[in-house]
């Protein structure tokens, strides 16, 4: 029904426009009694085989929400009802803004992508947090960054800042160096800023008595001289895993009119770059640290390729946005099939 009425018709208006909408009518309708027992009904798929420990957390399934699509964390027990196993909220920054001036999310239907500018627009952590304090049984990610006005050499600064506000209010962390759209961030990939800024927090999560999991975001631009650095850095500082990968800035073999927009692509042409850097990472490191698999999943056999390459859990967004919620029952029923 999704990708027969639904999509064609959202995709005929503008896809921020298109989402806030979305955002609405899911949350009014899931107020109306019996509705959200009846979308658990038709997406979860429950059976104790699909449950993964992974970075000392019990996810019920390996299927999540990544980042981007409910990042002031407004939808995160309504998406837990589409059969989510966790939902990471952000990209979250120490002050709101009002990220890039829009239009600044394009479909590219024809190679089932978006390109998005957004650059990190959100209402600050503190806004987040107070809407994650109702939360009781979803499995929470938070996905951390610095604020577009501060520079570099003062990023660690935020990203602490969202660190200790958070701290209370989500099961993980993400350090976010790899967007795109906020300028020079992805400068502190560099080995040198990356070590400094992974230390600092490690040092500050293991101060407290319940130290969470710290992940790392990494683009998918990155060389293989630039991967070997980054598992020399997960070595170092010890965090807990990795996830790969952000959006990237290739445009190789995209036919849509918008593809020479501005901004990070996501989508199916990010399929393959994403698994051979999961497959990468997971073979040169033998496999040394979990990494959480994202980038152009749209099937559910594009999610079994992830895992085989050596994810332990996945993320969807574009895939979501084109497939709909039955991409996560599919995936799901795809993984306990396979165990047969």
């Amino acid at each position: 029904m999704y990708k027969l009425f639904i999509r064609p018709l959202f995709f005929c208006f503008d896809p921020e426009k298109v989402h806030h909408f979305t955002f609405a009518f899911i949350k009014f309708i899931s107020k109306i009694p019996g509705f959200s027992a009846l979308f658990r009904m038709i997406y979860c798929v429950e059976d104790p085989r699909l449950e993964r420990e992974v970075f000392g957390l019990k996810f019920k399934n390996p299927v999540g929400l990544a980042a981007g699509f409910d990042k002031e964390a407004r939808l995160y027990k309504e998406f837990s009802n589409f059969g989510f196993g966790f939902i990471e909220i952000g990209t979250l920054t120490p002050k709101g803004q009002d990220g890039n001036p829009k239009k600044r999310i394009f479909r590219l239907i024809s190679d089932e992508a978006i390109i998005n500018r957004m650059g990190f627009n959100n209402g600050g952590v503190l806004e987040a947090v107070e809407r994650l304090k109702s939360n009781t049984n979803v499995l929470i990610g938070g996905n951390i960054g610095k604020n577009k006005l501060t520079p570099n050499e003062d990023a660690t600064s935020d990203y602490e800042i969202c660190f200790e506000a958070l701290f209370d209010y989500v099961d993980y962390f993400v350090v976010n160096v790899s967007s795109p759209n906020t300028p020079n961030l992805r400068a502190l990939q560099d080995k040198e800023p990356l070590t400094q800024l992974l230390q600092t927090l490690q040092s500050k999560n293991l101060e407290r008595a319940n130290p969470k999991p710290i992940l790392l975001k990494i683009a998918p631009d990155l060389t293989d001289d630039q991967l070997l650095d980054i598992i020399d850095i997960m070595a170092e500082t010890k965090i807990a895993g990795l996830i790969a990968t952000n959006t990237t800035l290739s445009r190789e073999g995209l036919v849509s009119e918008a593809k020479m927009e501005a901004g990070g692509l996501s989508g199916k042409p990010l399929t393959k770059r994403s698994t051979e850097v999961i497959r990468f990472l997971s073979q040169k490191s033998n496999h040394a640290f979990p990494i959480i698999g994202v980038g152009g999943i749209h099937s559910a056999e594009d999610a079994l390729e992830k895992l085989d390459a050596g994810a332990s859990l996945i993320q969807l967004y574009t895939g979501f946005i084109y497939e709909g919620p039955a991409l996560i029952k599919a995936i799901n029923k795809a993984i306990l099939k396979k165990m047969k």
